[in-house]
Protein backbone atom coordinates (compact mmCIF):
# COMPACT_ATOMS: atom_id res chain seq x y z
CA UNK A 1 0.00 0.00 0.00
CA UNK A 2 2.88 2.37 -0.64
CA UNK A 3 1.36 3.66 -3.92
CA UNK A 4 0.31 7.32 -3.46
CA UNK A 5 -3.00 6.52 -5.16
CA UNK A 6 -3.65 3.27 -3.29
CA UNK A 7 -6.66 4.68 -1.42
CA UNK A 8 -8.17 5.78 -4.74
CA UNK A 9 -7.65 2.29 -6.10
CA UNK A 10 -9.49 0.77 -3.16
CA UNK A 11 -12.54 2.61 -4.48
CA UNK A 12 -12.30 2.51 -8.28
CA UNK A 13 -9.51 0.00 -8.91
CA UNK A 14 -6.03 0.04 -10.41
CA UNK A 15 -7.28 -0.10 -14.00
CA UNK A 16 -9.30 3.10 -13.63
CA UNK A 17 -6.38 4.73 -11.84
CA UNK A 18 -4.18 3.92 -14.84
CA UNK A 19 -6.81 5.37 -17.19
CA UNK A 20 -7.00 8.61 -15.20
CA UNK A 21 -3.24 8.96 -15.54
CA UNK A 22 -3.72 9.11 -19.32
CA UNK A 23 -6.21 12.00 -19.08
CA UNK A 24 -5.58 15.69 -19.72
CA UNK A 25 -7.61 18.33 -17.87
CA UNK A 26 -7.28 22.09 -18.22
CA UNK A 27 -7.96 24.38 -15.25
CA UNK A 28 -8.50 28.04 -16.04
CA UNK A 29 -8.09 30.24 -12.98
CA UNK A 30 -6.14 29.20 -9.88
CA UNK A 31 -7.98 31.19 -7.22
CA UNK A 32 -10.28 29.91 -4.50
CA UNK A 33 -12.24 27.66 -6.88
CA UNK A 34 -9.68 26.63 -9.49
CA UNK A 35 -6.88 26.02 -7.02
CA UNK A 36 -8.85 23.45 -5.07
CA UNK A 37 -10.04 21.90 -8.32
CA UNK A 38 -6.51 21.53 -9.71
CA UNK A 39 -5.19 20.00 -6.50
CA UNK A 40 -8.07 17.53 -6.20
CA UNK A 41 -7.50 16.45 -9.81
CA UNK A 42 -3.82 15.88 -9.10
CA UNK A 43 -4.63 13.87 -5.97
CA UNK A 44 -7.16 11.85 -7.99
CA UNK A 45 -4.30 10.88 -10.31
CA UNK A 46 -5.03 12.86 -13.45
CA UNK A 47 -1.78 12.54 -15.38
CA UNK A 48 -1.69 15.82 -17.29
CA UNK A 49 -2.91 19.25 -16.27
CA UNK A 50 -2.91 22.54 -18.12
CA UNK A 51 -3.05 25.37 -15.59
CA UNK A 52 -3.80 28.96 -16.57
CA UNK A 53 -3.62 32.11 -14.45
CA UNK A 54 -2.05 35.55 -14.88
CA UNK A 55 -2.15 36.67 -11.26
CA UNK A 56 0.12 36.79 -8.23
CA UNK A 57 -0.82 36.06 -4.63
CA UNK A 58 -2.18 39.03 -2.70
CA UNK A 59 -2.90 39.46 1.00
CA UNK A 60 -6.63 39.30 0.31
CA UNK A 61 -6.21 35.78 -1.12
CA UNK A 62 -5.00 34.30 2.15
CA UNK A 63 -8.46 33.66 3.60
CA UNK A 64 -9.40 31.08 0.94
CA UNK A 65 -6.68 30.10 -1.58
CA UNK A 66 -4.43 27.05 -1.23
CA UNK A 67 -1.12 28.65 -2.18
CA UNK A 68 -1.85 32.00 -0.54
CA UNK A 69 0.33 32.47 2.54
CA UNK A 70 2.08 35.47 4.00
CA UNK A 71 5.30 33.93 2.69
CA UNK A 72 3.97 33.69 -0.90
CA UNK A 73 2.48 37.17 -1.33
CA UNK A 74 3.65 38.62 -4.66
CA UNK A 75 4.58 35.25 -6.16
CA UNK A 76 2.99 33.86 -9.33
CA UNK A 77 0.15 31.44 -8.73
CA UNK A 78 1.13 29.27 -11.69
CA UNK A 79 4.65 28.76 -10.31
CA UNK A 80 3.40 28.03 -6.81
CA UNK A 81 0.90 25.50 -8.10
CA UNK A 82 3.41 23.87 -10.43
CA UNK A 83 5.71 23.20 -7.47
CA UNK A 84 2.81 22.01 -5.33
CA UNK A 85 1.33 19.66 -7.94
CA UNK A 86 4.69 18.10 -8.72
CA UNK A 87 5.25 17.60 -4.99
CA UNK A 88 1.93 15.72 -4.89
CA UNK A 89 2.72 13.61 -7.96
CA UNK A 90 6.26 13.83 -9.36
CA UNK A 91 5.11 12.08 -12.55
CA UNK A 92 2.40 14.59 -13.43
CA UNK A 93 2.80 16.46 -16.73
CA UNK A 94 2.08 20.18 -16.63
CA UNK A 95 1.38 22.79 -19.27
CA UNK A 96 1.74 26.16 -17.57
CA UNK A 97 0.35 29.41 -18.93
CA UNK A 98 1.11 32.45 -16.81
CA UNK A 99 -1.11 34.73 -18.86
CA UNK A 100 -4.54 36.31 -19.15
CA UNK A 101 -6.84 34.12 -21.25
CA UNK A 102 -8.06 35.95 -24.35
CA UNK A 103 -9.40 33.00 -26.34
CA UNK A 104 -6.05 31.67 -27.55
CA UNK A 105 -6.23 28.29 -29.32
CA UNK A 106 -2.66 27.73 -28.19
CA UNK A 107 -4.02 26.85 -24.75
CA UNK A 108 -7.26 25.01 -25.50
CA UNK A 109 -5.77 22.15 -27.48
CA UNK A 110 -7.71 19.25 -28.96
CA UNK A 111 -6.12 16.64 -26.67
CA UNK A 112 -7.83 18.13 -23.59
CA UNK A 113 -10.36 15.66 -22.19
CA UNK A 114 -12.13 18.12 -19.90
CA UNK A 115 -11.97 21.80 -18.92
CA UNK A 116 -12.61 23.41 -15.55
CA UNK A 117 -13.59 27.07 -15.84
CA UNK A 118 -12.84 29.05 -12.69
CA UNK A 119 -12.33 32.40 -14.43
CA UNK A 120 -13.86 35.39 -12.67
CA UNK A 121 -13.66 38.01 -15.44
CA UNK A 122 -16.67 37.99 -17.74
CA UNK A 123 -15.03 38.48 -21.14
CA UNK A 124 -12.45 35.73 -20.63
CA UNK A 125 -15.02 33.37 -19.17
CA UNK A 126 -17.36 33.75 -22.13
CA UNK A 127 -14.48 33.30 -24.60
CA UNK A 128 -13.44 30.08 -22.90
CA UNK A 129 -16.94 28.64 -22.74
CA UNK A 130 -17.60 29.56 -26.37
CA UNK A 131 -14.37 27.88 -27.48
CA UNK A 132 -15.12 24.76 -25.46
CA UNK A 133 -18.52 24.47 -27.14
CA UNK A 134 -17.00 25.04 -30.60
CA UNK A 135 -14.27 22.46 -30.01
CA UNK A 136 -16.69 20.04 -28.31
CA UNK A 137 -14.50 19.87 -25.21
CA UNK A 138 -16.55 19.01 -22.10
CA UNK A 139 -16.48 21.84 -19.58
CA UNK A 140 -17.75 22.59 -16.10
CA UNK A 141 -17.98 26.24 -15.06
CA UNK A 142 -18.10 27.93 -11.67
CA UNK A 143 -21.14 30.20 -11.39
CA UNK A 144 -21.63 31.74 -7.99
CA UNK A 145 -18.94 31.07 -5.37
CA UNK A 146 -18.44 34.72 -4.43
CA UNK A 147 -20.67 36.67 -2.03
CA UNK A 148 -21.78 33.44 -0.34
CA UNK A 149 -20.97 31.53 2.82
CA UNK A 150 -23.00 28.28 2.77
CA UNK A 151 -21.38 25.45 0.77
CA UNK A 152 -24.40 23.19 1.32
CA UNK A 153 -26.33 25.39 -1.14
CA UNK A 154 -24.05 24.43 -4.04
CA UNK A 155 -25.37 22.15 -6.79
CA UNK A 156 -24.40 20.95 -10.27
CA UNK A 157 -26.69 21.33 -13.28
CA UNK A 158 -26.85 22.35 -16.93
CA UNK A 159 -26.59 26.10 -17.42
CA UNK A 160 -30.21 26.13 -18.66
CA UNK A 161 -31.34 24.77 -15.28
CA UNK A 162 -29.73 27.35 -12.97
CA UNK A 163 -32.29 28.24 -10.31
CA UNK A 164 -31.07 31.71 -9.36
CA UNK A 165 -30.59 33.40 -12.72
CA UNK A 166 -30.96 36.91 -11.24
CA UNK A 167 -27.56 36.94 -9.53
CA UNK A 168 -25.65 39.64 -11.47
CA UNK A 169 -22.61 37.63 -12.57
CA UNK A 170 -24.71 34.60 -13.47
CA UNK A 171 -27.27 36.64 -15.40
CA UNK A 172 -24.49 38.44 -17.31
CA UNK A 173 -22.91 35.11 -18.28
CA UNK A 174 -26.24 33.68 -19.42
CA UNK A 175 -27.01 36.83 -21.43
CA UNK A 176 -23.63 36.91 -23.18
CA UNK A 177 -23.74 33.21 -24.02
CA UNK A 178 -27.30 33.51 -25.30
CA UNK A 179 -26.11 36.21 -27.74
CA UNK A 180 -23.69 33.58 -29.07
CA UNK A 181 -26.49 31.05 -29.45
CA UNK A 182 -25.44 29.02 -26.41
CA UNK A 183 -28.30 28.32 -24.03
CA UNK A 184 -27.50 24.81 -22.82
CA UNK A 185 -24.87 22.09 -22.95
CA UNK A 186 -22.54 23.66 -20.37
CA UNK A 187 -22.36 22.09 -16.91
CA UNK A 188 -22.10 24.54 -14.02
CA UNK A 189 -21.60 24.59 -10.28
CA UNK A 190 -24.15 27.10 -8.99
CA UNK A 191 -25.57 28.13 -5.63
CA UNK A 192 -29.08 28.46 -4.22
CA UNK A 193 -27.80 30.96 -1.66
CA UNK A 194 -28.74 34.59 -2.28
CA UNK A 195 -25.52 36.56 -2.87
CA UNK A 196 -24.61 39.22 -0.31
CA UNK A 197 -21.83 41.79 -0.02
CA UNK A 198 -21.61 44.69 2.44
CA UNK A 199 -19.87 46.96 -0.05
CA UNK A 200 -19.58 47.03 -3.84
CA UNK A 201 -15.96 47.47 -4.88
CA UNK A 202 -14.88 47.78 -8.50
CA UNK A 203 -11.90 49.28 -10.27
CA UNK A 204 -10.49 49.54 -13.77
CA UNK A 205 -7.48 47.35 -14.46
CA UNK A 206 -5.08 47.20 -17.36
CA UNK A 207 -2.54 44.52 -18.17
CA UNK A 208 -0.43 43.31 -21.04
CA UNK A 209 -0.56 39.72 -22.23
CA UNK A 210 2.58 37.85 -23.26
CA UNK A 211 1.68 38.57 -26.88
CA UNK A 212 1.78 42.30 -26.15
CA UNK A 213 -1.98 42.83 -26.25
CA UNK A 214 -3.29 45.41 -23.77
CA UNK A 215 -6.37 44.24 -21.86
CA UNK A 216 -8.63 46.64 -20.00
CA UNK A 217 -11.38 45.34 -17.75
CA UNK A 218 -13.40 46.25 -14.70
CA UNK A 219 -12.44 44.15 -11.72
CA UNK A 220 -15.29 43.59 -9.28
CA UNK A 221 -14.19 42.45 -5.82
CA UNK A 222 -16.78 40.09 -4.29
CA UNK A 223 -17.06 39.02 -0.70
CA UNK A 224 -15.38 35.62 -0.36
CA UNK A 225 -15.33 33.21 2.58
CA UNK A 226 -13.09 30.17 3.10
CA UNK A 227 -15.98 27.78 2.56
CA UNK A 228 -17.85 28.09 -0.73
CA UNK A 229 -15.06 28.59 -3.29
CA UNK A 230 -13.08 25.60 -2.00
CA UNK A 231 -16.14 23.33 -2.07
CA UNK A 232 -17.09 24.52 -5.55
CA UNK A 233 -13.61 23.54 -6.74
CA UNK A 234 -13.92 20.10 -5.15
CA UNK A 235 -17.37 19.68 -6.75
CA UNK A 236 -15.87 20.46 -10.15
CA UNK A 237 -12.99 18.03 -9.75
CA UNK A 238 -15.29 15.24 -8.54
CA UNK A 239 -17.65 15.79 -11.48
CA UNK A 240 -14.77 15.72 -13.98
CA UNK A 241 -13.32 12.49 -12.61
CA UNK A 242 -16.76 10.89 -12.47
CA UNK A 243 -17.46 11.75 -16.11
CA UNK A 244 -14.04 10.57 -17.28
CA UNK A 245 -14.61 7.24 -15.55
CA UNK A 246 -18.15 6.93 -16.95
CA UNK A 247 -16.86 7.56 -20.47
CA UNK A 248 -14.27 4.81 -20.15
CA UNK A 249 -16.80 2.32 -18.83
CA UNK A 250 -19.02 2.97 -21.86
CA UNK A 251 -16.15 2.29 -24.30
Amino acid sequence: MDNIFSRNELFWGAEIQHILFQKHVAVFGLGGVGGFCAEALARAGIGKLTIVDFDVVSKSNINRQLVALNSTVGQKKTELFANRLIDINPEIKLNIFDDFYTGSDEILTNDIDFTADAIDTLRSKISLLENCVKKKIPVISSMGAGNRTDPTKLYICDISEIENKNAPFVSNCIYQLKKLGIENGITVVASREKPFCREKISEKEELKTHSGETIEFTKITPASTPFVASCAGIFMAAFIVEKLIEKEKKC
